[in-house]
């Protein structure tokens, strides 16, 4: 709050004391209203921060009349400062990332730990400009992302998060951290024991599931200090979201309850929903039918509780049947349940909109036929559901669906499953896709989002996808260039060459499940297992050419960027990755020729790929496992509850579940001390086999193998504990030079 203090003479007159007074708090009051602004200006700049003037306007029409656009501007002040002016912080965000993107070639990347570097001087603009929005709605995250990335995140994690998100104009972000702490509050009251009510609820890691109704029971009981932190935690997020003119979409009861509710409600109609993922029948998670009484009691317990701790914009994310089969298919029983969660969502907050992902309509588009989902999604009256068109890089349901049969919806960009670390992206694709639907997905068009699973490799994915909500009118050609600029942080040919290769032959094609090099894959001599989903669209040779490139950039006139050192690792662990595969390729010929002489040159030439790439990784902090093992450890009281995060962590990137799990691999990353201590030991093990097949002459035993594979995975996450580095080890462009000298020679003949 600031306090205005002004004397006025007096011997002025009424008229001109009136008209200073107003004018004095006509400042201090947009001073005020712009301390968001100023506040995350302070973060981002440090002390050039006061080299900006703030200035709010107000929104203009976008020739839509249901809203007004977002909209900034930027102009040279006359004592040479930069003037932002924006209808709101957010937009004053979007502005100040477009003169850093722009002018000062600084990139802000999304993790805490990267540098922000700005040059000595700021620069002047040439002329004024004045950018307006294209859609109102800008939305991020993903249920799944806050067990892939973001489980053992901290404030300094999130704070950095939110202003990427306010920085790329993100205005309507899912916020569903800390519910658990609301669950809590509400099976108490409903008479469950403290016992019951944590044992229920998963493992950390694995909440997501748990939240979208797949899954119950699997590693709790969960802590005590996990709840009372994740509160803590949440109360912080939105607070700073609100600020930032986001609308923080918070979760609402979706007919998930513990099965031991029926012990004490027995009238209650609640019911065992399929079996998912390929877990076992004891932690298949209950439905209590909407029609029940009971649901419309636990909707009012929920949000109530909700409100008091979190406050409310209104806005609920709501998923039954998310993967998974309802009591009933029958577009009368499904209309039915849509219409009485919203009546029960609505009697609680008469405000309610409610926000679905779609993309169950996508994935179990053979169950979820048309009169279905009309059923479903008319039967909540209408603009009161809005629905993300999930995975519209693959497949866009609104072309599907009559565009939702008149609903709104936004167009989403996934681009990642399970945190997988694989160049993917097709980008031109995407942009062509984004245009069109802008200008033929009807008026229930409502914006554009991400739903990525995983903060991974690929992150100008994102904000592409993000700068299309705004008028920028930049080619693609030059955004790319602009983009190669910043993450070098100065203009270099070098780089620019290098991303318009990557933009032209490496980046047009989508993400897939498990998508990864078969370093991270649990080796079969008979078929690829279900979650490695190797493969490349481009020629190694073009990516290793795109890698020699960057380390050829002249960047002494700046102190290196974190997010080059990132680019470079990140592009040699897939370079070195590709090669890997290529040797596989080889190594199984040599088995199919009894070739042991062979099989053993290449066996040790894979195991030293995998070697130098660990290596290489240890060099940045974006790609070590220790660092996720620290931070999940820090979540722990004492040494007990250390080991149970620890336990969980391992987990999910590997088993995902028990061992021998469906779902294993899926989470698959190329990270050091994952490699060195899990990939690397089962290629071992399967070397070992295939060698003692051909001492023994008889065909490779895969299902021996397989079963000793399974039994170290689920030895690796559930006893097994070491020492990993949570640090960066070695100069990042060091080591790429020397592995790019080391093996340029092989690849190229290959």
């Amino acid at each position: 709050m600031f306090v205005c203090i002004f004397v006025i003479n007096k011997n002025l007159m009424k008229h001109k004391i009136s008209l200073i007074i107003a004018l004095v708090f006509s400042v201090c009051s947009a001073s005020a209203e712009n301390q968001s602004a100023r506040q995350l200006f302070n973060r981002i700049l440090g002390d050039k921060s006061n080299h900006f003037i703030l200035e709010e306007i107000k929104n203009e029409s976008a020739g839509d009349t249901n809203y007004k656009s977002d909209s900034f501007e930027i102009e040279n002040s006359a004592d040479m400062r930069i003037i932002i002016r924006g209808n709101s912080a957010n937009s004053m965000a979007v502005a100040l990332n477009h003169y850093l993107r722009y002018y000062c070639r600084t990139s802000v990347s999304w993790y805490a730990d990267d540098n922000i570097i700005l040059p000595e001087t700021l620069p002047q603009i040439e002329e004024r400009i004045k950018i307006n929005s294209k859609c109102k709605n800008r939305f991020f995250l993903n249920y799944c992302t806050f067990g892939y990335t973001m489980p053992w995140w901290q404030w300094r994690d999130w704070e950095r998060l939110i202003d990427w998100m306010a920085l790329n104009g993100i205005n309507l972000p899912l916020a569903i951290t800390g519910q658990e702490s609301v669950w809590y509050r509400v099976w108490r009251k409903l008479g469950l024991s403290d016992e019951t009510i944590r044992g229920y609820f998963t493992g950390p890691a694995h909440l997501p599931w748990h939240r979208m109704l797949n899954m119950d029971y699997w590693q709790g009981p969960l802590p005590h200090s996990w709840l009372d932190g994740q509160e803590i935690l949440q109360k912080e997020i939105v607070k700073r979201e609100r600020e930032l003119n986001m609308t923080p979409v918070l979760p609402a009861f979706a007919g998930h309850v513990p099965y031991e509710l029926k012990q004490l409600y027995p009238q209650a109609k609640i019911s065992k929903l399929s079996q998912w993922g390929g877990f076992d029948t004891i932690y298949r998670s209950s439905f209590l039918d909407p029609m029940d009484p009971l649901f419309k009691k636990i909707q009012k317990e929920f949000l109530e509780e909700q409100t008091k701790l979190y406050g409310t914009d209104h806005i609920y994310g709501i998923d039954p049947f998310n993967e998974i089969v309802p009591p009933s298919w029958e577009p009368e029983y499904l209309a039915r349940v849509s219409k009485t969660i919203f009546e029960t969502l609505s009697q609680v907050d008469p405000q309610a909109t409610w926000l679905q992902m779609s993309w169950l309509y996508y994935y179990q588009r053979k169950d979820w036929t048309n009169p279905r989902i009309e059923a479903f999604v008319k039967a909540v009256p209408q603009d009161k559901m809005l629905l993300l068109d999930y995975f519209c890089e693959r497949s866009e349901v609104w072309k599907l669906t009559n565009k939702y049969f008149g609903q709104p919806y936004l167009w989403c960009y996934l681009g990642n499953f399970g945190g997988n670390t694989m160049l993917a992206g097709n980008i031109m694709d995407v942009g062509e896709r984004i245009e069109n639907t802008m200008k033929n997905g009807g008026s229930n068009f409502w914006g554009l989002g991400s739903t990525l699973e995983g903060f991974d490799c690929n992150p100008h994915m994102y904000e592409y996808v993000f700068d299309k909500a705004w008028d920028f009118c930049i080619s693609d050609e030059k955004w790319m260039q602009a983009w190669a600029d910043r993450r070098a942080g100065i203009q270099d040919d070098n780089m620019r060459q290098a991303w318009k290769i990557l933009y032209d032959s490496v980046y047009n094609t989508t993400s897939k499940t498990g998508h990864c090099n078969m370093v991270n894959a649990r080796p079969n001599m008979e078929k690829q297992e279900r979650y490695a989903k190797s493969g490349i669209s481009y020629n190694n040779e073009v990516l290793l050419h795109v890698w020699e490139l960057m380390l050829s950039a002249n960047l002494k006139s700046r102190k290196q960027t974190d997010v080059y050192l990132f680019d470079i690792t990140n592009i040699g662990r897939q370079v070195l990755g590709n090669y890997f595969d290529n040797l596989w390729d080889k190594y199984k010929l040599a088995y199919k020729l009894r070739d042991e002489a062979k099989m053993n040159y290449l066996a040790e030439r894979m195991m030293g790929v995998m070697d130098d790439t660990d290596r290489m990784l240890a060099s940045n902090s974006s790609f070590l496992l220790g660092k996720w093992i620290s931070d999940a450890r820090k979540m722990g009281k004492d040494y007990t509850e250390e080991d149970y995060f620890e336990k969980n962590a391992r987990n999910i990137l590997t088993s995902w579940g028990d061992k021998g799990q469906q779902l294993n691999d899926y989470a698959n990353r190329s990270w050091s001390g994952l490699i060195s201590s899990f990939y690397a030991r089962r290629w071992q093990m399967f070397f070992d086999e295939a060698n003692l097949a051909i001492k023994e002459k008889r065909d490779f035993d895969n299902e021996k193998y397989k079963s000793r594979a399974i039994d170290f995975e689920g030895y690796w996450w559930s006893e097994r504990r070491g020492n990993f580095t949570s640090v960066p080890e070695g100069n990042s462009v060091v080591i790429a030079k020397e592995l790019l000298e080391k093996y340029k020679k092989e690849i190229l003949h290959y």
